[in-house]
């Protein structure tokens, strides 16, 4: 059996370790202290004779081959992408809601239907703070308004030095707030390496991996970890101030928005050197094992591109069609959810490309790697 252990040895000393928080929120002996996260969300163990080596940690890594074969038969997973049941071009009805979220906020709009109908009680999201994004378990229509949107919260400091900004949450690390709270009915937002841990997690029927009722998945380049030292070269490259710098959002390019108004757009090329380690190693970019893919690559600005993969996905979206969404008018471009797919499609192989490349140049370096 493999255990906590192994995961250093094999994920961790390779610099593929997602911090995802799977394995420390569902460690069996969590109550024992055995497993705890660091500052920056690294998994350790706070006291190595408190793990009871099940082996869970292990198996619900995404980094490990370990249920893969199982969360796609689950998933009805098929090349290139994942199962896919319908491609859409959507945006929030409710302005508000367009305006704070990301891409129109479908997602936001989404929770709201789900919340406002009874279909949950809880929602899994991640929220902006002036130390970046940090897990959140929304439980009222409020909350999961305020956790909209990728923004940089001028409020709580930002020109402090040394604080930075990250395009990631170990979101699955709020699932311990289920425990706490009670909540049976609860929806998910992640990234893909997230969404892979929660359907292990699933499969396993690891508690309370069962009170996830659906899971909303987010296209992911990468996750970008900004200080103002590693984007100095950005910084004189492109005339951005980083104090000035008031959202972040990622399509075919890196796009940011500053306090101004004005948008600057980055090859992603130029951002390379602030993706985290691990991302140069993930294989998948459009969430394949979500209810709901979403994203902004191939749609227009204030659109969202809707990838509907599970029919309870399917349902909630057309659901939600009729009450707190509208859809692209294709009239007015028949070809663009075709294009969008097209687009979401491409870029899922190049990421898959991509990280079989890096991980081919490890096991050239004489590394075992897992998965």
């Amino acid at each position: 059996m493999k255990t906590f252990f192994n995961l250093i040895q094999e994920v961790q000393k390779q610099g593929r370790c997602h911090q995802c928080g799977g394995c420390v929120t569902f460690c069996s002996a969590i109550n024992y202290g055995a497993l705890d996260l660091d500052s920056d969300g690294k998994p350790f163990y706070a006291d190595i004779d408190k793990c009871i080596e099940c082996g869970i940690c292990y198996m619900i890594c995404p980094e490990t081959a370990e249920l893969d074969e199982e969360i796609k038969k689950n998933a009805e997973w098929s090349a290139p992408s994942g199962r896919i049941t319908g491609t859409s071009i959507a945006r929030a009805r409710d302005l508000i809601i367009r305006e704070k979220g990301t891409d129109g906020g479908v997602v936001t709009a989404i929770l709201l239907h789900l919340f406002d109908t009874g279909k949950i009680n809880g929602a899994i999201v991640s929220k902006s703070t002036g130390q970046g994004r940090i897990p959140w378990c929304a439980k009222t229509r409020e909350e999961i308004i305020d956790a909209a949107g990728s923004h940089f919260d001028h409020s709580q400091g930002m020109a402090s030095f040394g604080e930075d900004y990250s395009t990631f949450s170990p979101s699955v690390s709020a699932l311990s707030e289920i425990r706490k709270e009670g909540l049976s009915r609860v929806a998910f937002v992640g990234t893909p390496c997230q969404i892979n841990s929660i359907r292990k997690m699933q499969a396993l029927g690891v508690v309370p991996a069962d009170a996830i009722d659906i899971c909303l998945g987010l296209f992911c380049s990468g996750n970008f970890v900004m200080t103002r030292d590693t984007f100095q070269d950005a910084e004189k490259k492109y005339g951005i101030v980083y104090d000035d710098i008031e959202k972040l959002n990622i399509k075919e390019n890196f796009i940011v928005t500053l306090s101004t108004g004005e948008r600057k757009e980055l090859p992603l090329e130029a951002v390379e050197g602030i993706k985290r380690t691990a991302c140069h190693y993930c294989t998948d970019f459009s969430a394949e094992y979500a209810d709901i893919s979403f994203g902004g690559l191939g749609a227009d600005d204030g659109w969202t591109t809707v990838v509907t993969r599970s029919p309870k996905g399917r349902a909630v979206f057309t659901e939600a069609l009729a009450t707190n969404l509208e859809n692209f008018k294709y009239q007015n471009n028949t070809r663009y959810a075709t294009t969008a797919e097209d687009k979401m499609i491409n870029a899922s192989r190049k990421k898959k490309e991509t990280a079989h490349q890096k991980l081919q140049a490890l096991k050239s370096r004489g590394t075992r790697v897992i998965g």
